[in-house]
């Protein structure tokens, strides 16, 4: 698929998101992923959440412009995905339903061109839910909008606006969402001073409440295996992690969170283990 023009609605301010978010974890989880010479992965992931042990086994097949996935767990559901990219040029096509409830399928269409984009995804069920969004710009500039239209109470359950700037060492990006009722601003940096690393803030506020967060994070790249990672928020959440490569696809995350204005509660740690070959 075409790469030249804006992105999805759903990658504004996904590089800031994704510094402030990804990897942060209070749970225990550890996966191994193995590959077959016809193109089939496996992957078995076991996973603590507070008190529960959970399991679930997941394979992925590639065949040509084809990917299938599936994915069972120990809650007994079962997850199916169909990917057809590039069925007409610049598209892609998902269809995705879980078991036992056969309700929750959904069929997804994108269409990516060098000033636009376009997504659409249609509930399969009696009532659905139809989501779409739109965006135009360039690779540097996108302005887009989101919508989920509901066919049961024929109203729009959500719409949401935003823009992004983007460049090779920063981005930004201003999101109004909640039907108007919040806002979101972020803005990232990448600095050399960091090795490669990058520090990024984030401005938050729901109209209807007058709540206000503001959050600061940063990565360090101590080498080319590990790197650093922490965020801290007005309201005293303060977390950081440690992620280490054991191998060019095996990594090793540790991170850790705690609440500085109520210091008696304890502090929670997480760890997560991906080993693939």
């Amino acid at each position: 698929m075409s790469t030249k023009g804006p992105v999805l609605f759903s990658d504004i301010g996904k590089r800031a998101r994704d510094l402030l978010n990804k990897d942060y974890s209070s749970d225990q989880k550890i996966s191994i992923t193995t590959y077959s010479d016809t193109g089939l992965a496996i992957n078995s992931s076991l996973a603590k959440k507070g008190g529960l042990s959970l399991g679930d086994v997941a394979a992925q097949y590639k065949y040509k412009k084809a990917t299938v996935d599936i994915k069972a767990d120990t809650e007994t559901t079962v997850s199916t995905k169909l990917t057809v990219t590039n069925v007409l040029p610049s598209t892609k096509a998902i269809a995705s339903v879980k078991f036992p409830d056969y309700k929750s399928g959904k069929l997804e269409a994108q269409y990516l061109h060098e000033h636009a984009s376009f997504t659409t995804a249609v509930g399969l069920n009696k009532s659905p839910a139809v989501d779409f969004s739109a965006t135009i710009g360039t690779p540097t500039i996108t302005f887009g909008a989101e919508a989920s239209y509901s066919t049961a109470s024929r109203r729009f359950t959500k719409y949401t606006a935003g823009v992004s700037l983007s460049k090779p060492d920063s981005s930004a990006s201003v999101i109004l969402a909640d039907k108007g009722d919040s806002i979101k601003a972020s803005y990232l940096h990448h600095l050399s001073k960091l090795n490669g690393g990058a520090v990024v803030g984030e401005v938050s506020r729901r109209f209807s409440t007058n709540e206000n967060t503001l959050t600061v994070g940063g990565s360090f790249v101590v080498d080319p295996q590990t790197t650093v990672k922490a965020r801290l928020n007005n309201h005293g959440n303060l977390a950081a992690l440690l992620h280490h490569e054991l191998s060019p696809k095996s990594t090793f995350t540790f991170s850790g969170a705690l609440d500085t204005k109520t210091l008696q509660k304890e502090p929670k740690f997480g760890l997560a283990l991906s080993l693939k070959p």
